[in-house]
């Protein structure tokens, strides 16, 4: 055989999912019906492994690594109290979550309009930064420059630096450049 590791051999017992009946009916029917792609891969890697496919085999086939495989099946036997389709599905994550990405948009627009020097800015225009900072002032969010930049961007709010205005060549120019 030209690939040994993608054979498909029958799977060590304590490796199975025993799935009843019905509960089989039930992951085939989420497999068709369902539209969320993790609970679809899940449900597939279960019936694989629950049908004697070993896990080798089913990680290969799903591009997936073995011990994601192994993962998956033990979450899934050790979610009994829950419904089928919430086993399949991912856990909610830790970590920090978003916070102000749909709250700092209407404080920006109640106030974009209005000019920073009536407010005690020393400036003549709202600058992401200097929105960030009133924003924490004000509201008591500590909202980073690269949060209120993707705010403005959603807003659709642009800002262009002025130019500077160039004033016109002196009378000596050309003598000054060798001319």
């Amino acid at each position: 055989m030209l690939f040994p590791y993608m054979e498909t051999k029958r799977a060590d017992p304590k490796e199975t999912v025993a799935l009843s009946t019905n509960e089989r009916r039930k992951l085939e029917k989420i497999l068709h019906s369902t539209s969320n792609a993790a609970v679809y891969r899940h449900a597939e890697a279960i019936l694989a492994i629950d049908s004697g496919e070993s896990q080798n085999a089913t990680a290969s086939r799903l591009h997936v690594s073995r011990q994601t495989i192994y993962a998956w099946v033990h979450e899934f036997r050790n979610r009994d109290e829950e419904c089928l389709e919430a086993r399949l599905a991912n856990r909610k994550r830790s970590g920090r979550p978003r916070t102000v990405s749909g709250i700092i948009d209407p404080w920006i627009l109640g106030i974009i309009d209005t000019d920073p020097r009536k407010l005690g800015f020393a400036a003549t225009t709202w600058t992401a930064k200097l929105l960030a900072e009133y924003i924490h002032d004000k509201h008591g969010f500590k909202v980073s420059y690269h949060s209120t930049r993707l705010a403005l961007d959603r807003l659709g709010f642009r800002w262009k630096r002025p130019r500077y205005t160039l004033s016109r060549r002196s009378p000596n120019w050309r003598r000054k450049k060798g001319a």
